[in-house]
């Protein structure tokens, strides 16, 4: 009799537990979500990631709460959420650079960008612009290629730091296009572009929002903008995939993701307010003008592209021996 107790309390135990996964994920938001942003206040992706929240608290009826939690070039962050409990209470707002770079950069990344996160959905992509010093007497990309292919490592650019988009993008560039430029890296985009307006090196990838006022201007000349179609702010400047087709699109997408075995009903819950985010036309329009556009999808679109981006700009990061600590 004892024994039969035993196992009808077990049975009744085991048939709660298996019917609580269910009831939680068909419950959830419950509570408010915590959305982890790896940049400090005022970044790019922090700008993205209070549009985000702030539609989303409305979409899902639950807060969803901005940690901005910058440094290690986004792998606290990262490593705080995949620690996380996989409830959908904690998501991080990551980039192409933690998820498909710096396994490749750094020597020791303690997680597996690929597989220790569940992808949720993609966000925005940046568009970036090639831009000269008018010191430098470069006037259009076919300027570039002559004085860099007469003269090797006597053209400069300029970069974020060692390992940034900006870096990787210029070298993959010359790489593609048979030259040879000599890299001078800065702690930041703003000293990096300063330094191409100052005539103190002579060229740099940087993101569209940062270098249009100065192209407008007359401060810098614009040599080409990458993307698949020209800006309307600069309808008269080339697309790279004109002038070099071989060379990649460079990535700088925002994606949406959550510690690794998520409920996928928790997933595509998510994933359907971050795409109705990206339809809402007053969000879409907020994006676009600070040239960050929208790329609707599935978990599985954004972990097919994180995998591919790791494939080719990590073979990129391996050829230039690139090692931080």
């Amino acid at each position: 009799m004892r024994f039969t107790r035993r196992l009808l309390l077990a049975s009744l135990g085991l048939a709660f537990s298996l019917g609580a996964g269910p009831s939680m994920a068909q419950d959830y938001p419950a509570r408010p979500i915590k959305l982890v942003i790896p940049q400090a206040p005022g970044s790019g992706a922090d700008a993205v990631g209070r549009m985000l929240a702030d539609f989303m608290s409305r979409d899902l009826k639950q807060s969803v709460v901005v940690d901005n939690k910058p440094g290690a070039n986004g792998i606290i962050a990262s490593q705080m959420v995949q620690k996380e409990a996989a409830d959908g209470y904690t998501l991080l707002l990551t980039s192409v650079s933690l998820v498909s770079f710096n396994q490749f950069l750094y020597k020791n990344v303690p997680y597996d960008p690929l597989k220790d996160f569940t992808f949720v959905a993609p966000v925005s992509d940046a568009s970036f612009v090639l831009v000269a010093s008018t010191a430098s007497g470069i006037k259009s990309w076919d300027d570039l290629v002559k004085k860099a292919k007469a003269n090797p490592d006597s053209v400069t650019y300029a970069s974020a730091g060692t390992g940034n988009s900006t870096h990787l993008y210029t070298e993959m560039i010359a790489l593609r296009s048979g030259m040879k430029l000599r890299h001078i890296p800065y702690k930041s985009s703003g000293p990096a572009l300063m330094a191409v307006v100052g005539g103190e090196t002579d060229v740099m990838t940087v993101v569209t929002a940062t270098g249009l006022a100065q192209i407008k201007s007359g401060k810098v000349v614009g040599l080409a903008q990458s993307g698949d179609t020209r800006s309307p702010q600069l309808p008269n400047l080339p697309l790279i995939k004109e002038l070099a087709p071989n060379v990649p699109a460079l990535p700088g997408w925002y994606a949406l993701v959550g510690p690794a075995k998520m409920d996928a009903r928790i997933t595509q819950k998510l994933a359907a307010s971050v795409n109705h985010f990206l339809s809402d036309p007053a969000m879409k329009q907020k994006l676009i003008d600070q040239f960050l556009f929208p790329i609707p999808g599935t978990p599985a679109d954004i972990q097919k592209r994180a995998e591919s981006e790791a494939k080719t700009w990590g073979g990129l990061i391996r050829d230039l021996k690139i090692q931080l600590d």
